[in-house]
């Protein structure tokens, strides 16, 4: 029996996929898997007995990487679960910034209890005239599961679109429009295209790369979007470049003191995966990572272990490992076996960073002897008995 503990509101769509192996707990410290969307875990106490937590969404600033690794926690997202609620907000974005829709629908307001507010308003509306985005040039910065979908949706809009990625993956390739251009130079996009939109992680070669620099290179009037995370612009910067008429708008789903109210920012309220539909997705994929680890060991789309997969043990026995990427570790564990006098019948080694997996399918079932001596090697982080 398996206890998971909720520390945001979790989807019921995907809680019902628990079997009725798992039992949801109020006490974190007795569970063995989190669910979190939103809430900080950087000052908890995470509970001795915790083997993974799933973020039911995409980025993980709220969750501390490190301090899980180094107990043996794997940490799970939920990459492209809100893709298409993300991507629809950004065109919600580009047309906000494109029509002054937002003023028009003030003066509408303003004016509520006028006789005449129809006539009136044939005269005011030239005030909110904007442009249309057809045939516009549109900037794709990144080109994962949201980029490749702003990309391929803006085509059928009728944009031209240039998209700008030097680690896309293979799946991403095969996914993206024969229409939209790819570029080797961003800088490529900040001289050509009227709207740029940005979709990378944010890590230390990213943050604030739309900066000053950037701005200087691209068109007068560009609007930016910023539907990935606020410190990927230079946000002071961004203000400097509206008051200099470099930049037109600039649309971000993060609010902060930097950009609310200010001139020419159109600033969300972080709404760019509030949908029922990436609420749902976002679970089903959260639950299903979850299990998948507690029962078979298989990690899929973690932020601090590697990938790894070797389906379902169909033999005596499964051990997985979370140590160190260090050198000469699996010749140490893999030799506790053999002295235990345990066949290895299948492994598989990954490794990421400064940590490795290792799975193992054994002839025989582990015994607590072996077990503790594995879990006495220096490096090894965690072991785990499957089956």
């Amino acid at each position: 029996m398996y206890q998971y503990h909720c520390l945001n509101p979790i989807a019921s769509v995907g809680l019902d996929l628990f079997s009725q192996d798992y039992k949801k707990t109020e006490n974190v410290a007795e569970a063995q898997a989190i669910l979190v969307r939103s809430a900080a875990m950087h000052e908890m106490e995470l509970p001795e007995g915790l083997l993974a937590v799933a973020r039911a969404g995409a980025g993980v600033n709220n969750i501390p990487l490190e301090k899980c690794a180094e107990q043996g926690i794997v940490v799970f997202n939920t990459p492209g679960a809100n893709a298409n609620g993300v991507k629809e907000l950004v065109f919600a974005g580009m047309l906000l910034a494109s029509r002054d829709i937002a003023g028009g629908i003030r003066w509408v307001l303003e004016h509520k209890g006028s006789e005449t507010v129809g006539k009136d308003a044939e005269k005011a509306k030239k005030a909110f005239a904007g442009c249309e985005i057809s045939g516009k040039k549109l900037g794709v910065i990144g080109l994962g599961a949201i980029g490749v979908r702003v990309a391929n949706a803006a085509t059928n809009l009728g944009m031209d679109v240039y998209g700008y990625d030097p680690y896309i993956s293979v799946n991403a390739a095969w996914n993206l429009s024969r229409s939209v251009k790819h570029i080797n130079n961003v800088e490529d996009i900040y001289r050509e295209c009227d709207y740029i939109t940005i979709h990378v992680p944010l890590l230390d070669d990213t943050k604030k790369m739309l900066n000053a620099e950037a701005f200087a290179q691209m068109k007068d009037g560009v609007v930016i979007l910023n539907f990935a995370r606020d410190l990927l612009v230079d946000e002071e910067a961004v203000l400097q470049a509206i008051r200099e008429g470099k930049v037109k708008k600039y649309v971000s789903d993060f609010p902060n003191s930097t950009t609310a109210g200010q001139d020419g920012c159109i600033v969300i309220p972080h709404l760019g995966a509030s949908t029922a539909e990436s609420e749902d997705n976002c679970a089903v994929m959260a639950v299903n990572e979850l299990m998948d680890y507690l029962e078979n060991g298989n990690i899929s789309n973690s932020v601090n272990f590697p990938n790894c997969n070797m389906g379902v043990c169909s033999g005596a026995g499964r051990v997985a490992v979370l140590h160190k990427n260090e050198k000469g570790l699996i010749g140490r564990y893999t030799a506790v076996l053999g002295d235990s006098n345990i066949n290895i019948s299948d492994m598989t080694n990954k490794s990421r960073g400064d940590y490795a997996y290792s799975l193992l399918d054994l002839d025989s079932p582990m015994t607590d002897d072996a077990l503790g001596r594995l879990r006495a090697i220096a490096g090894v982080r965690k072991v785990r008995v499957i089956k």
